[in-house]
């Protein structure tokens, strides 16, 4: 049976509104009800989607995808991906993405967010963040150097590894790719258990842990069904936002700050709609200029993935297991670099792209290995076509445009091929279904042009830092608009390596803290 959230009538004003109940959402609404004596509102323009089977049944995140619980959105095509609409799956619910991803808890390497520090954004090197992705954990493992126990989230590692990825975990240290014990502790190069926000076989979503909890609390308000459609601006300060209630543009009022947490398409859309933005843009959509800020909806950053390279099993695969992978594979595509930039996971069936669908026999028990660029380069951006709220969108990743970016995923997917003829899939492994041999170097590039997807990582169209692009500040501010703060996945600068869940719940954990005042004494404990 769903929850029904409780009924609480909607005030014409609220010290602090969150738009935007993602993962970064989530952490900012609990941190300001928890840490003041602040009034809360937290708009989403989804449902509450809580205690809903196919959402908290780890197995099948993937059908929520186009679902009633997605947005809907798709990357434009473009010839280095022959043309095809790629589908990004975005959470239209009570936890946002976190509500219908696969349940990936992973930070990456310390040198993604010194990353960010160098480009701008002094105070977020990885020394800083660490504390605050700590304290949004509840690690299975207890609290350590690296990890955080008794915070809202709960993460757990597989009960029993399924077959497939086990020998993944296996294969690798048979390829000279050490196995490690945690991708969230002092290094992520190597083959390991994946983290998950499962606990007790159920999914554990931004919503789950920050705001169920509270959900009864006094100074909390919970508006679901509700569009942001644009932000009240009197004398260059954000003083409220415009929204839908049963369908009625309502404005509501706040005394403090508005924070947004849309995601990375939905905050620069809500940006642009209410005259932030590249003043051509805005003029090209008829809207008046409330602040100049060319860089809302540039530097859209996403990773590439190619789905995949499928093989035929020995043995029946049995019921799948935990998020249907289970195991991670972080390593280096060419052995100079400093960091691992590739990434790779098992599946347990069938997840090739249709395009590779059509062209391969992938009937009978197969298994696949899904690869992908971590630390791509290539950048793209987001622009609106029409002035309407909710109207279409050009979202445009420019998947494989850097030469780098597409011979890195040629060689992870050669080494997914050499993965799966080691030893450690001697009992599952029956030969290749798609490709069904290894294939010429110009045959890889097809294939990968062909298998290209995404892992719904979309970044960095409202990004932080002191550049012309920087859309804000350090401390997460609107550059040019007072009272108003991002608390997503676009003010990432560079895209880190590894899924966004993680690090955007500690951009929401360290907005709060900015709002509040406490920012230097936690980063001090670092």
């Amino acid at each position: 049976m769903t929850l029904t959230l409780p009924h609480r009538p909607l005030q014409t004003s609220y010290d602090y509104i969150v738009v935007g109940a993602g993962s970064g959402g989530c952490a900012v609404a609990r941190r300001l009800v928890d840490g003041s004596e602040a009034t809360v509102l937290l708009i989403e323009a989804g449902d509450a989607g809580l205690d809903v089977a196919e959402i908290d049944d780890p197995r099948e995140w993937v059908p929520l995808g186009r679902s009633r619980w997605d947005w809907g959105y798709s990357y434009a095509p473009t010839p280095r991906i022959n043309n095809r609409v790629i589908g990004i799956p975005r959470g239209k619910v009570l936890g946002g993405s976190s509500a219908i991803n696969a349940l990936m808890w992973y930070r990456g390497h310390p040198l993604d967010y010194d990353a960010w520090d160098a480009a701008g954004a002094p105070g977020w090197r990885f020394a800083d963040s660490l504390p605050y992705f700590k304290r949004a954990e509840d690690w299975e493992g207890g609290e350590t150097a690296f990890r955080g126990a008794g915070g809202p989230l709960r993460i757990e590692t597989s009960k029993g590894l399924h077959p497939v990825a086990r020998a993944m975990m296996e294969g690798a240290g048979e390829l000279g790719i050490p196995i490690i014990d945690d991708p969230n502790g002092a290094t992520n190069e190597g083959a390991t258990p994946s983290n998950f926000n499962i606990s007790q076989g159920k999914r554990w979503s931004a919503a789950t842990g920050y705001i169920r909890p509270i959900l009864g609390h006094e100074r909390l308000t919970v508006l679901t069904g509700s569009l942001a459609i644009n932000l009240i601006l009197e004398n260059g300060r954000c003083v409220g936002v415009l929204h839908l209630v049963d369908g009625h543009p309502v404005e509501t009022r706040v005394t403090t700050h508005v924070v947004l947490a849309l995601g990375a398409i939905d905050t620069p859309r809500l940006l642009m709609l209410s005259g932030i933005g590249d003043p051509a843009e805005l003029k090209r959509l008829g809207i008046p200029v409330a602040a100049d800020l060319p860089g809302v909806g540039q530097n859209l950053q996403d990773h590439p993935l190619v789905q995949a390279i499928v093989c035929r099993s020995k043995q029946p695969l049995g019921p799948k297991t935990d998020n249907g992978g289970g195991t991670m594979l972080n390593w280096k595509s060419l052995p100079d670099l400093v960091q691992p930039d590739v990434h790779a996971f098992p599946v347990q069936g069938n997840s090739a792209e249709q395009t590779l669908r059509d062209r391969y026999d992938l009937s009978g028990e197969v298994f696949s290995l899904g690869a992908g660029l971590m630390h791509s380069k290539s950048v793209g951006y987001l622009r609106l076509l029409s002035a309407e709220p909710g109207g279409p969108l050009e979202i445009q990743p420019n998947f494989l445009a850097e030469p780098s970016d597409l011979e890195a995923l040629v060689r992870a997917c050669y080494t997914m091929m050499d993965l799966a003829e080691t030893q450690a899939f001697a009992d599952l492994f029956d030969g290749f279904a798609a490709p069904r041999r290894r294939p010429s170097r110009a045959d890889m590039v097809e294939f990968v042009r062909q298998g290209c997807s995404t892992f719904f990582h979309t970044c960095g169209t409202a990004k932080m830092g002191e550049d012309a692009l920087a859309v804000t500040d350090e401390r997460l501010r609107v550059r040019g608009i007072d009272g108003l703060s991002i608390a997503d996945a676009s003010v990432i600068p560079i895209i880190p390596t590894c899924n966004t869940h993680a690090p955007v719940t500690m951009i929401g954990e360290r907005a709060a803290d900015f709002l509040l005042g406490r920012s230097a004494a936690l980063a001090g404990t670092a």
